[in-house]
């Protein structure tokens, strides 16, 4: 039988992905033909190729934000993790244009978002082909469409311009390649609109809500289900952030908590080696998957517990968290030796499963909660400012020692957004990506102080709204498709 599977994935799934053009997206490798002919043959491709487990790729986003600090090169063992991070953390506009530069091994997003995007296609594609109840089949479509709307976001996150930044018309903008199907096409792929992209996304996740609400319901926190799409919905319109969107946000944000589990209580887990992506032990993980982001060690050294490391979470992020309030210690884990040395820590360092990516209730309800927000900030409803309170006192009184936390009281507009911004940023720290979209569609500047390998320090600072919001594709990904518009930069 692992005989017959592995055959299979090598016909399916046997491809040289290059990373842009349709035209070589798929080139078969047949060993030999043993099609899959059962829904339980699809779903061990699914689990291979459109999960995303055992999966690096985003570290570096934290590099580009204000959650991290350079801290030099200290220790000359730490010589590469302070080289490969260097074009990122200085905004260096060639940071993708080849391996000299950037480092391609597992942070390559382009190139692993497309592969994964690439495997969703065979599920969506081939599932009408096998054996196995419309239940069962409907099952695998809404898992692979809800993937490939959640993988297009991510790259849209990473080299498109936020749809609601100042000067962007999304109309004009300009947004990633739509891969939409496994079928082999000589046509390369083009860069739609921003809006086109969006609507694409929008249509994935519309549909595969519909397929897991009434055919599926996840066993572990290592699929996605109903619950998932609805926090990935309400991520997608608080993006979008029109004034329908806010209404939806609101919506999906609402039946996520609704019907999700509940918060953890940070409390639970002090005394203990475990953070809040253990599932074991953390109640509020909808979708678990990769590795734990600070072992990554292209940037961040693994054998640094004594040491002093070239990149940390920055004293700036650390100096917000208040008295009582236990993320400071949950989320983050310091080194014995002097400045610069903390992590983040979203598992816990001895966890040998799951990783600190996925979702969590928590997003819901800041989504909620800055939806809420705005909509009041626009329309001057006072229940939306008091439900938005509600929300962030709910999760806050959570986060702080038992018996600690007094709740917040906040009347005008203005500050209640800016609360609940900063809440943001204090839960959803060095995960997912989100403080680095959140700094691009708030239109945040980014002031870096880098010390190089001598010791001498300079200031690099991102502009805000600058045109390194959008990253710049990847060289060989250019390279490979006439027709791939590289970002301006």
């Amino acid at each position: 039988m692992i005989m017959k599977k592995n055959s299979l994935y090598i016909w399916l799934l046997g491809v040289s992905f290059i990373c842009s053009s349709c035209h070589d997206f798929f080139k078969e490798s047949s060993q030999d033909e043993i099609k899959p002919s059962t829904v339980e043959d699809l779903r061990s491709v699914m689990y291979k190729e459109a999960y995303p487990y055992q999966f690096a790729s985003d570290n570096y986003l934290m590099l580009l934000t204000d959650e991290m600090q350079c801290n030099g090169l200290l220790i000359d063992q730490y010589a590469t993790q302070h080289a490969n991070g260097t074009p990122v953390f200085t905004f260096n506009p060639m940071m993708f244009d080849g391996g000299e530069v950037f480092p391609d091994v597992d942070v390559n997003s382009w190139k692993i978002y497309y592969e994964k995007i690439k495997g969703c296609n065979v599920i969506i594609d081939y599932v009408s082909e096998v054996s196995g109840t419309e239940q069962e089949k409907n099952a695998l479509l809404g898992q692979a469409t809800l993937l490939r709307g959640f993988y297009h976001l991510k790259l849209a996150m990473i080299y498109c311009q936020a749809y609601t930044a100042s000067g962007v018309d999304p109309k004009t903008a300009l947004g990633v390649p739509l891969m939409l199907t496994m079928d082999l096409t000589d046509d390369y792929p083009e860069r739609p609109s921003l809006e086109a992209l969006y609507s694409q996304i929008e249509q994935d996740f519309l549909t595969a809500t519909s397929l897991l609400e009434e055919n599926y319901t996840p066993d572990n926190v290592y699929r996605v289900g109903s619950v998932a799409a609805y926090v990935l919905l309400s991520r997608f319109y608080l993006f979008r952030g029109g004034d329908e969107d806010l209404d939806k946000a609101i919506q999906y944000a609402g039946m996520a908590i609704e019907k999700g589990p509940m918060l953890s209580r940070l409390s639970m887990l002090m005394g203990t080696d475990k953070s809040i992506y253990d599932s074991d032990m953390s109640s509020e993980v909808v979708w678990c998957y990769g590795g734990y982001s600070f072992k990554v060690n292209t940037y961040f050294p693994t054998d640094a517990y004594q040491s002093i490391v070239p990149w940390s979470v920055s004293t700036e992020l650390l100096s917000l968290y208040t008295t009582n309030d236990l993320r400071d210690d949950i989320y983050f884990q310091s080194f014995t030796a002097g400045p610069g040395g903390v992590y983040g820590e979203k598992i816990g360092l001895n966890s040998s499963y799951g990783g600190d990516h996925g979702i969590r209730m928590a997003e819901a309800y800041l989504n909620r909660a800055e939806a809420l927000a705005r909509r009041f900030q626009a329309k001057g409803d006072g229940n939306d400012r008091v439900q938005a309170l509600d929300d962030l006192n709910t999760l806050r009184e959570t986060r702080f020692a038992t018996g600690t936390y007094v709740e917040e009281e906040v009347t005008d507009a203005q500050d209640l957004l800016d609360f609940c911004l900063n809440e943001r940023r204090l839960e959803l720290c060095c995960e997912e990506g989100f403080r680095w979209f959140d700094i691009k569609r708030l239109g945040l500047s980014v002031t870096h102080k880098y010390i190089d390998s001598e010791g001498v320090e300079r200031e690099y600072v991102l502009e805000s709204n600058s045109p390194l919001y959008a990253l710049p594709i990847p060289y060989d990904a250019i390279e490979r498709n006439y027709k791939l518009k590289q970002n301006p930069r």
